[in-house]
């Protein structure tokens, strides 16, 4: 399919530290295809204009923040979680204009099952803001019937308890000094990085079940330190990112991130590899 569309690009502010071209150039290496993946710095201001510069040789993007809204907006069609969460991170870009995915939630329930979390009853969610409502869908796509939200301004958690409802799933929206919180199965912190809870991550943390901490730069953070010092794991936001990666080269190559390439397994490796690299 678009066999002439060979361009992508990952686009957001900052964008430099991305790792998104190494592990898609990865995959392309496994698969035999001589596409072109780069990085661009494009800002919400910008982000129409760059859009509308494009021609028929591009195949795809990746959109990091802040662009999530702004792609959303843009789209000529959502899948389900990029409808639920209001948050866009793929186009696959046809003569039809660019068609929205939101590959987060599934990179994030594939996270939770790769460190052993398989069907939680129930999650745990810090922050409110973007990243959260993808973290809340995905721990009802993971099982989860109920999720405890955390956040310094529960009415801010108004979005997620509206789209919880929608699942068939119940959110509890509660401060992070919440009293005695109630044992989870795993936590999922979608905060920015560097958060630091203090006296309250401690009492979260011996609660909490394992910790996926969407930050992946400055390892360990301050709740990675405070899940370990309460004995219970805690992971950074790589494998997250790792999976719906792969979700992406999936939607760049068949056009549906539920369909296993050619040589699936391959291509994971290979990008695993490529993430741990210099």
């Amino acid at each position: 399919m678009l066999t002439d569309r060979t361009r992508l690009e990952v686009w957001g502010d900052p964008i430099a530290h991305s790792r998104s071209p190494r592990l898609h150039a990865a995959a392309y290496r496994v698969l035999g295809l001589d596409w072109e993946y780069g990085r661009r710095r494009v800002d919400e201001a910008g982000f129409a204009a760059e859009l509308d510069g494009m021609d028929a040789t591009w195949r795809g993007l990746s959109l990091t923040m802040p662009l999530k809204h702004a792609a959303a907006a843009r789209a000529a069609t959502l899948d389900d979680d990029a409808r639920l969460t209001g948050a866009v991170n793929t186009y696959l870009l046809t003569d039809d204009g660019p068609h929205g995915f939101n590959t987060d939630v599934g990179g994030l329930a594939r996270a939770l099952e790769e460190i052993g979390v398989r069907r939680p009853q129930r999650v745990r969610v810090l922050g409110a803001g973007a990243t959260a409502t993808s973290a809340v869908v995905a721990a009802a796509r993971a099982g989860a019937v109920d999720i405890d939200v955390r956040a310094r301004r529960p009415d801010a958690a108004a979005p997620l308890v509206a789209i919880g409802a929608r699942l068939g799933v119940t959110v509890r929206a509660t401060t992070f000094d919440a009293p005695d919180p109630v044992s989870v199965d795993a936590t999922i912190a979608a905060l920015p990085g560097g958060t630091d809870l203090g006296a309250l991550a401690g009492p979260l943390a011996s609660a909490s079940g394992p910790l996926v901490d969407v930050v992946y730069g400055g390892w360990p953070t301050p709740l990675g330190i405070a899940w370990e010092r309460a004995g219970v794991p805690a992971h950074d936001g790589l494998t997250m990112l790792l999976h719906q990666a792969l979700l992406q080269v999936r939607l760049f190559v068949t056009g549906d991130a539920s369909r296993p390439l050619r040589r699936d397994d391959e291509v994971l490796a290979a990008m695993r590899i490529a993430l741990m690299g210099d």
